[in-house]
């Protein structure tokens, strides 16, 4: 390929490896109306936008996220630090997975460990974003390397062909077939990953909902046990 295609796949892949990524020390430390929080992501994720025209993040989505119950509820119509990091997760899951998915993903997520009356562990949601926030980081040369391989093989393609732009074509279009190939089968080991959480979720919430059930017989059967006490006492009392 020209030097110009050579350029054009560098600076591509360079604009894109490193753009979407929010420093944990980013994310404000107040809580935020709808108006700052739409302003906030769009910032910080102005690079991902495939055109100009293209919305990060608007209001009618926030409201839907939760409607669907991928996001919790903000307080006082002010949205919290966990709330943007789960913003960004949904940011970068709706791309790949259905509703459903995500909703089986967060779910559990937020049950846990969105920090509200109801969390039921230590660990917060910004201990789990600086943690993945790490990872991806030392992910990014990884995939760079990736995309330049796959890029070098696709050099390789069609090399037999005559006609420079059937050959530019073609080569182009080898080089979207693996990238696609790629993502098609990583998303299939997603899928299997989310469907297994949620089966054990499913099987963790109806073994909770069983030790519930009976614990609420055994106080039950307890109760009975008591009441021929208080009988036969009252018995007593009333001769």
């Amino acid at each position: 390929m020209s030097k110009s295609h050579a350029e054009f796949y560098e600076e591509l892949v360079k604009s894109i490896i490193n753009a979407g990524h929010i420093k944990p020390e980013d994310f404000p430390n107040i809580d935020l109306y709808m108006d700052q929080v739409t302003t906030f992501m769009s910032s910080e994720l102005e690079g991902t936008k495939s055109h100009p025209e293209d919305k990060i993040l608007t209001k009618t989505m926030i409201n839907n996220y939760a409607k669907d119950n991928l996001l919790p509820s903000p307080i006082k119509k002010k949205y919290s630090k966990d709330h943007m990091i789960t913003l960004l997760f949904i940011y970068y899951l709706k791309n790949i997975l259905s509703i459903s998915d995500i909703q089986n993903i967060l779910t559990p997520l937020n049950e846990r460990f969105f920090a509200s009356d109801n969390k039921t562990s230590d660990v917060t949601m910004d201990e789990i974003y600086k943690n993945i926030y790490r990872t991806v980081v030392e992910e990014i040369e990884d995939i760079s390397n990736d995309v330049a391989k796959k890029i070098a093989i696709s050099e390789q393609t069609f090399t037999d062909v005559n006609n420079n732009d059937e050959k530019d074509f073609l080569q182009y279009f080898s080089l979207i077939c693996m990238l696609s190939y790629d993502i098609f089968a990583k998303k299939q080991i997603l899928t299997a990953l989310v469907d297994k959480l949620k089966d054990e979720e499913n099987g963790r919430k109806a073994h909770e909902a069983e030790v519930k059930k009976a614990e609420a017989e055994a106080k039950k059967a307890e109760a009975k046990k008591t009441e021929p006490k208080k009988e036969k006492k009252q018995g007593k009392e009333s001769r």
